[in-house]
């Protein structure tokens, strides 16, 4: 957190900590994961700190389609999501290779572009098997 220039607090390093043990955790259960550490800590004071996080670049927040905003520590990467359609997992899965969809747009409008989100939508081992 210091060497993004953020004051290193309880709740900061409580919220961090949770996103490394909780890949791809809702606000909701990153709360549950803090308080289990910090009992009295604030429903606003983890957004608070989420957001501060993802400001600086330490968390990752993502958000598919549908879905509620989840975070994740993986950062700095090129990666993508696999989100199951039925329970909402979320697991990462690394560059795409072979055929990719669209990753290079056709026109930039002007716009400097860093960036392509990718998301693959299907079913997880424990929905399949259950249809």
């Amino acid at each position: 957190m210091r060497s993004a220039a953020l004051r290193v607090t309880q709740p900061r390093v409580a919220v961090l900590a949770a996103v490394h043990e909780h890949p791809h955790a809702s606000t909701d259960a990153l709360i549950d994961a803090v308080r289990g550490t910090l009992p009295d800590v604030s429903h606003q004071a983890v957004y608070d700190s989420l957001h501060t996080l993802t400001a600086a670049g330490l968390v990752r927040k993502i958000q598919p389609s549908g879905s509620t905003a989840r975070y994740e520590s993986r950062i700095g990467d090129n990666h993508h999501h696999v989100v199951c359609r039925s329970c909402g997992a979320v697991a990462d899965v690394d560059c795409s290779t072979g055929h990719a969809p669209c990753l290079t747009a056709s026109q930039s409008h002007g716009f400097v572009i860093d960036e392509a989100e990718v998301i693959y939508w299907g079913l997880c081992p424990q929905c399949s098997t259950a249809v």
